[in-house]
């Protein structure tokens, strides 16, 4: 069942080990602060300036919090990480919504929107590669743009992450409520609890989990296509569908004007949310560079794949106007076209599987942004802790706990549910657009040094991408304000931004550091490799 069905809120989709010993590394190390300048201050010390360069190792905390992260996630562990962050319900159930406003011309939403995610991710692998780091895009905006850029994109993804717990928990609550049968209340908790758990024990227990989830998920994206494919060519017994004249047969190739394109792209921006996860993951495992560039660069075949593959079968073997397409999902209702047993309850598997893979990562993925918040001064001191297996315990139970709330809430108020639901609509475009900025903003003062040629993972075409990228993702913000159904969505989120921003303006101005200068060059800790970055 789609998060939106149950929560009656705009279908949207949210994405979707340590060892003994084991070296500190990416912002949760600590140590002696290089590349500072202080600011003098009439009769006064001169306070601490904020840490300069974006490519730096962010060893160099405001304040020392304690408590530090390890490399204990393996290669293969991460591997599945970047694949399944991609792969969330949206893709097998929420995509018919995009289905439904688009048409068959959602295969152009999907393109359009997979070419600005391949573009952002190459952006922030230029910067990941450089430094890897738990904060990831925030800690690089904090250092680019000013400590209220890193703290209002931070608190904001947080936000975001913090909410699909409860989302993901109440569709895994109806799933599992309904073949038992119990209330949907006692499995949505349920599922936090245990998943909150493996959250608990050491990286590697999330790594594990998260690796046979992605496992599972690939396994049945993988055999849909295969299933698909032969319905489309004839080949598959006992299919009722066959060929792709749905592709033009109910009202052509685009039926609902070339306004639904742009509908769809809101709904296919939102499915590829997850994909930055592998840089936040990648900075507690053994070889974070190397991770995060294999990762970086298989985004374009992951999402061509995943979506676009997934999403062409559909639109050829179904209407895209058949009642049971939204009603029962994407996935499901191509299944039942093709007269494959039990369709409802593969479904149910695959979809609880998903759904509790995006829980655990959102679990996973919010105490480590907190955890790096907390390390650079802008959350409470306690959540940069660590226990003794190097887990940020109090961040994951503080987001936990908060997402467990959200659950209750849905239950006991659906209606105030639903505005908070509504607040993170927008973050995922936020997110994109301050990449891009951030990306911008350290590859000129690079250019300026003339240290190009050290990076890496270098974007393309910069800065005509980048600048392409701002305008477009700055676009489809504005197309949120023309289409009513998105524009409660995109004024909660701009104003819980507004918010942010503000208090992280004050807290810059009320501890008097100095504009960063994010081109200055820095030894760079990552795992088992280092370099000098530029």
């Amino acid at each position: 069942m789609p998060a939106a069905d149950v929560l009656t809120v705009p279908s949207r989709v949210i994405t979707s080990g340590s060892r003994p010993g084991s070296r500190p590394h990416g912002s949760d190390a600590t140590g002696p602060r290089r590349g500072v300048r202080t600011v003098p201050s009439s009769g006064a010390p001169a306070p601490v300036a904020r840490p300069t360069g974006v490519l730096m190792a962010h060893d160099e905390v405001r304040r020392s919090t304690g408590g530090a992260l390890t490399s204990g996630l393996k290669s293969r562990q991460i591997t599945m990480i970047s694949i399944g962050g991609v792969i969330g319900a949206g893709l097998f159930v929420g995509s018919s919504a995009a289905i439904a406003e688009a048409g068959p011309a959602v295969l152009v939403s999907f393109v359009l929107a997979a070419a600005l995610v391949v573009l952002v991710m190459k952006m922030l692998g230029e910067m990941a590669v450089a430094n890897p780091d738990t904060g990831s895009f925030s800690s690089y905006a904090d250092r680019a743009l000013g400590r209220w850029a890193g703290f209002s994109i931070g608190w904001l993804y947080w936000w975001f992450y913090v909410l699909v717990v409860p989302i993901e928990a109440i569709v895994a609550g109806e799933i599992i409520g309904s073949a038992l049968p119990v209330p949907a209340w006692g499995p949505a908790f349920a599922v936090i609890v245990l998943l909150a758990g493996s959250n608990l024990m050491a990286v590697r227990n999330y790594g594990e989990f998260e690796y046979w989830f992605a496992l599972l998920k690939v396994v049945a994206i993988v055999g849909f296509l295969v299933l698909g494919v032969l319905a489309i060519f004839g080949l598959l017994p006992g299919s009722g569908t066959s060929g792709v004249s749905h592709l033009w047969a109910e009202g052509g190739f685009l039926p609902n004007g070339g306004i639904s394109i742009l509908a769809g792209l809101l709904t296919a921006m939102f499915a590829f949310q997850g994909s930055e996860i592998v840089t936040i993951a990648a900075a507690e495992s053994e070889a974070p560079k190397r991770n995060i560039r294999k990762a970086i660069s298989a985004v374009v075949w992951r999402l061509a794949l995943f979506y676009i593959g997934s999403v062409f079968v559909v639109v050829a073997l179904v209407p895209w106007n058949a009642p049971d397409l939204v009603a029962h999902g994407s996935y499901q209702a191509a299944l039942e076209r093709m007269n494959v047993p039990g369709a409802a309850v593969v479904m149910d598997v695959v979809v609880l599987t998903a759904v509790c893979s995006c829980l655990n990562s959102a679990i996973y993925t919010a105490s480590r942004m907190v955890f790096s918040l907390a390390k650079r001064g802008d959350a409470p001191r306690l959540l940069g802790t660590t226990g003794g297996n190097g887990t940020p315990r109090a961040a994951v139970l503080a987001s936990t706990v908060i997402g467990a709330v959200a659950v209750v809430l849905n239950y006991v108020v659906p209606e105030f549910f639903g505005y908070l639901l509504a607040s993170s609509g927008a973050i995922a475009l936020i997110m994109y657009l301050v990449i891009a900025s951030t990306q911008l903003a350290t590859r000129r003062a690079v250019r300026a040094r003339g240290a190009e040629s050290a990076l890496e993972s270098p974007m393309w075409a910069f800065p005509h991408l980048t600048v392409v990228t701002i305008v477009s993702i700055t676009g489809i913000l504005l197309t949120m304000a023309i289409l009513p159904g998105h524009r409660l969505e995109l004024w909660l989120s701009l104003s819980l931004a507004a918010v942010l921003v503000v208090v992280g303006v004050v807290l810059q101005r009320r501890d008097g550091r100095a504009v960063s200068e994010p081109g200055r060059p820095l030894q760079v800790r990552s795992g088992d490799e280092r370099t000098n970055t530029p």
